[in-house]
């Protein structure tokens, strides 16, 4: 474990001024609170803590972000509380040691759902304060250098958390040094046959040509010096994971991948950085297309440096990047150099991105998806985007991540030309919407009138913000959908009862099942959210049918159940009350029902342990038992809705109607009904043959899959248990 006098000594050498008191209380009260508790590699707790502040010393960074590293597990692992830490080293330290608890706290590695939640979260903590992620930033790097101590399974999980989110979130906040390694840390973890491949490659390939880098850079020095710049050159090779990604994109073997080098020349000032490229480029070929000026388009975290790439010695590519010292120093810190010391002032760095204005950018993007799913898309999307540059007509710069198509491009412009996008015209000529979009091109977006998104854009845009606006127009367009069919079924069900849907019945109805408004009760009508009966007896419970007599209980439907057992109605047959039955056993899962002349009985012909002979109980039943009807219509004005009245009218609710079919005369129709019994479905079917406008009708019954998974999802009132 570093003596407190060694971290201090850290500190130091870059913030004389430091507060050496503060980080010795820090110490000190940490080291107390943590006493007797171990790691489990054996040390003591509180080295890692230490160890996490003496990597956010090499990042300059200031006393309340060290003091933060030194204190941050102890509100979640010890006695000590936030009031403790208020009183001992100030609101601001106590905010930050809090704020990076919440952040332990996330499991970011959990469902789908849960994830985008936590994604959520944790940037509206780094929106209060982004030295509370640098810090678990740090937390998670010293906790993947010694991961070796945990369970197999463990290390895992926590390599894949790393790979996915922490290391692409070190690299879009610019600190690409810690992108790298968290990189390679998990790479070791989840692919370590592949990552000791390319060592050995590696070494191979040094005992066969020799120490590459230093001859490159022995080369650049002597070409720099001959045209009298004084600049600093720096040689590495790349991390295995980065050469081990672009074989897996690029679908080539170690031998053939050619730029697994990388140079950089720290130049005095900005204008020499383009004399350096100039001396490079007539020094050694260029390689088309490999050329970056992030120096005039700076990215969104302030990263700025010219990227190119040469043929060096024996034809091998290098990757040379050029930049000043202050840019060098950004690229290192990313967005944490707003934070950095120098000589024990805050680092006066004009690169340096402003940390409140960069999250804020970051984070609109996102606060207005509403779906988890889209929100985590859109995260991801934008983390591990590699931009690209792009021209409107008038020169306006646009960034889009590479890949990016003419439906990203305009909808980045404003989301209404982008859902009024018919065409588009790069460099002047007329191109597919599916076009991907290279550095320097100039884009026009041809709009319409009328035009609106399709869902076929969805597979064509890449950019969160085009996903999430084409999702949002989609929705409302169904909606629309939605809210006619759902107010032909509230006409329907409200005329059973002898009422009228008025805007101010659903407006009360909305109210009672506590819903914003009439258009959302209608919009969950219309798309089976929602059922009619359950608006009518919101309003109107008096006038909701009720059977004569005691009904049958559902959970005494079926008799022949062993006490505790429980009952689905099988979806492929759908028996009803008055049919005969038979049931099929499920482990863990109770008794599915079917009707004795199912054929999907035929995959348990062999299993005769698993067949229980049922038979529903006599006396009126509730009409409560889903019946699908395949019914094809004529396509005039008001048939739709004349048959929705008329099952209405033989005491069967519509539960859900979709549209299967559409011509010019007719169309197809599911419709869900609920009845009673069998009497109920022959005294509906009866009545809806004998309607002229339909020109045919069958009861709908599918056949499970050979052998049948596990039963479905049972639908509402379906589930039933004794």
């Amino acid at each position: 474990m570093i003596p407190v006098d060694d971290l201090i000594a850290l500190v130091r050498a870059y913030n004389p001024q430091t507060n050496e008191a503060l980080i010795r209380a820090a110490y000190d009260f940490g080291r107390e609170m943590h006493e007797g508790q171990f790691r489990r590699s054996g040390e003591a707790y509180f080295s890692h803590p230490v160890s996490v502040a003496a990597i956010l010393t090499q990042q300059n960074l200031d006393d309340a972000t060290i003091v933060t590293a030194l204190l941050h597990d102890t509100i979640e692992d010890t006695k000590a509380s936030y009031n403790e830490i208020t009183t001992r080293f100030g609101a601001d330290i106590a905010d930050l040691v809090d704020g990076v608890t919440k952040l332990t706290n996330l499991q970011l590695s959990s469902t789908e759902t849960k994830q985008a939640e936590n994604f959520r979260k944790l940037f509206m903590a780094m929106s209060k304060d982004l030295r509370v992620i640098l810090v678990k930033l740090a937390d998670r790097l010293h906790n993947m250098r010694t991961i070796k101590a945990m369970r197999p399974e463990k290390q895992v999980q926590k390599a894949r958390e790393t790979m996915d989110i922490y290391a692409p979130l070190a690299g879009r906040m610019g600190m690409q040094w810690m992108r790298e390694e968290l990189e390679d840390l998990a790479f070791k973890v989840l692919n370590p046959e592949a990552r000791n491949s390319i060592i050995r490659r590696f070494v191979t390939l040094r005992g066969e040509t020799g120490d590459v880098i230093e001859r490159i850079t022995g080369d650049m020095r002597k070409e720099l010096d001959a045209a009298g710049l004084n600049a600093q050159v720096l040689g590495r090779a790349k991390k295995p994971y980065s050469i081990w990604r672009k074989m897996e994109e690029k679908g080539q073997g170690f031998s053939r991948l050619s730029d697994i080098y990388g140079f950089r020349v720290i130049a005095g000032a900005e204008d020499e950085c383009y004399r350096v490229l100039g001396v490079i480029h007539r020094r050694w070929r260029s390689v088309p297309g490999r050329f970056k000026d992030y120096i005039s388009q700076p990215k969104s975290n302030g990263y700025r440096s010219i990227h190119t790439t040469v043929s060096g010695r024996d034809g091998k590519r290098v990757e040379v990047q050029i930049r000043t010292r202050e840019m060098h120093e950004v690229a290192e810190a990313g967005v944490a150099a707003h934070w950095s010391y120098r000589d024990g002032e805050p680092a006066e760095n004009r690169f340096a991105v402003d940390p409140a204005r960069w999250i804020a950018t970051l984070s609109e993007q996102f606060q207005s998806e509403e779906d988890h799913e889209d929100f985590l898309e859109a995260v991801k999307l934008e983390m591990y985007a590699d931009k690209v540059f792009c021209f409107t007509p008038k020169g306006d710069v646009v960034k889009l991540p590479r890949g990016a198509t003419p439906i990203d491009f305009a909808f980045a412009i404003h989301t209404r030309i982008g859902s009024a996008c018919v065409g588009a015209k790069v460099d002047g000529m007329r191109v597919p919407l599916w076009t991907r979009i290279k550095n320097g091109q100039s884009v026009e977006i041809i709009t319409a009138e009328g035009q609106d998104p399709q869902a076929t854009w969805l597979d064509i845009a890449t950019t969160g913000k085009a996903k999430t606006a084409i999702r949002r127009a989609l929705r409302e367009m169904d909606r629309e959908r939605f809210i006619r069919l759902g107010r032909e079924l509230a006409r329907s069900g409200f005329e059973h009862v002898g009422k009228k849907a008025t805007d101010k019945a659903l407006e009360t109805a909305a109210r009672k099942l506590s819903l914003p408004d009439g258009d959302e009760v209608l919009a969950r009508l219309g798309s089976a959210q929602l059922r009619v009966a359950s608006v009518v007896e919101a309003l109107y419970p008096e006038l909701v049918d009720t059977p004569e007599g005691e009904a049958v209980r559902r959970d005494r439907a079926v008799i022949g159940l062993e006490q505790g057992q429980s009952f689905n109605r099988a979806t492929c047959c759908q028996p009803l009350p008055g049919e005969r039955i038979v049931g099929i056993t499920w482990r863990g899962r109770g008794v599915v029902v079917h009707a004795i002349d199912c054929a999907s009985l035929s995959h348990f012909d062999d299993q005769p342990e698993r067949w229980v002979d049922l038979h529903w109980h006599s006396g009126r039943h509730a009409a409560i038992y889903p019946v699908t009807l395949d019914i094809t219509l004529a396509n005039d004005p008001g048939v739709l809705g004349r048959i929705c009245t008329l099952i209405g009218e033989q005491k069967a609710n519509i539960s859900d109607l979709n549209f299967m079919d559409r011509k010019p005369d007719f169309y197809r129709i599911w419709v869900d009904a609920e009845l009673r019994d069998a009497e109920h479905l022959h005294t509906l079917t009866s009545a809806l043959e004998a309607e002229a406008d339909v020109a045919a009708l069958t009861r709908r019954r599918t056949i499970e899959e050979s052998p049948p998974g596990a039963p479905g999802a049972p639908r509402e009132g379906e589930a039933v248990g004794l």
